[in-house]
């Protein structure tokens, strides 16, 4: 039986590597929404576009929310649209698909302290320091409250072939400086967009519904500043051109987590696909690009 998919973000990093993914599944039939088709401030417009799609989804309906308001030091005071994209519309994709659907809906280690010193399990008590992380968690708590066969699915040091991250911005500072500092105290699991899509592509597509939050990432814990020697290795680069620096070097508006690493085991105890390594993950990431 074929499956109805309606992606919303779609013109994100993620939802790019969404609808590649979505691409090798013959006799699907996927939905592609961004910024340009549905206003995710606007809860009618957000309401009307799930209605209208439902109303022709043939088979199971899935919807995976990847929109997001991204920008962690701009939310810091632009909270009322931060809370609107974060917050208030995944409520609103949640009510209209319970009972119709299954939502899988994309979050963040921000709704996390950052202070942890091993792995954050899924039920550990979120703590966001950031208005960017109480938005990501106010949503978490909206999708939770409509019901429904949902899951949140949080991720972190996302990265991919398109939009802005970390790993396109040191392959063009390789190219174009001498030295560069990054941070040696923030440490997370760099996730490739297309491996963490796959994965949310197979949640979506299981028969049996799946927990309520999940954690999505590839394996390993790293620095950025480890992260950003990587990149210049398998560049072909001398990594000693990444030099260490602290995060009190560069102040921001919105605080960083110091540790952004996620437990998956709930992921793998799930049934889905085991996450890989970072590092093999970035490999092939680098050599497709």
């Amino acid at each position: 039986m074929s499956t109805s998919w309606l992606v919303t973000g779609a013109r994100g990093q993620l939802g790019h590597d969404l609808l590649a993914v979505l691409a090798d599944r013959p006799g699907d039939r996927v939905t592609a929404v961004g910024r340009a088709e549905v206003d995710l401030t606007d809860e009618a417009a957000v309401r009307g576009c799930v209605r209208e799609w439902l109303r022709g989804a043939a088979g199971p309906a899935v919807l995976v929310n990847a929109a997001a308001y991204t920008a962690v030091d701009d939310a810091e005071t632009d909270r009322d649209t931060a809370a609107l994209v974060n917050a208030a519309a995944p409520g609103w994709l949640a009510e209209e698909m319970a009972g119709a659907g299954r939502l899988v809906h994309v979050s963040t280690d921000y709704v996390f302290d950052g202070q942890a010193t091993r792995p954050y399990p899924v039920d550990a008590p979120t703590a966001p320091r950031s208005v960017y992380g109480q938005t990501k968690a106010a949503g978490e708590r909206a999708v939770a409250a409509a019901g429904g066969d949902a899951t949140t699915v949080r991720t972190a040091w996302v990265y991919g072939r398109h939009g802005g991250n970390f790993v396109r911005t040191m392959l063009r500072l390789e190219a174009e400086r001498p030295t560069v500092s990054v941070v040696t105290d923030q440490v997370g699991s760099p996730t490739w967009s297309l491996d963490l899509a796959r994965g949310l592509v197979a949640l979506g597509g299981r028969a049996e519904p799946a927990p309520p939050v999940l954690h999505c990432t590839n394996t390993g814990a790293v620095s950025w500043w480890e992260l950003a020697r990587a990149v210049f290795a398998l560049r072909g680069a001398d990594p000693e051109r990444v030099l260490p620096t602290t995060t009190d070097a560069f102040p921001r508006p919105a605080p960083r987590p110091a540790w952004s690493v996620l437990d998956t085991s709930a992921w793998t105890a799930a049934g889905l696909p085991a996450p890989r390594d970072w590092h093999s993950a970035l490999s092939e990431a680098l050599r497709s690009w």
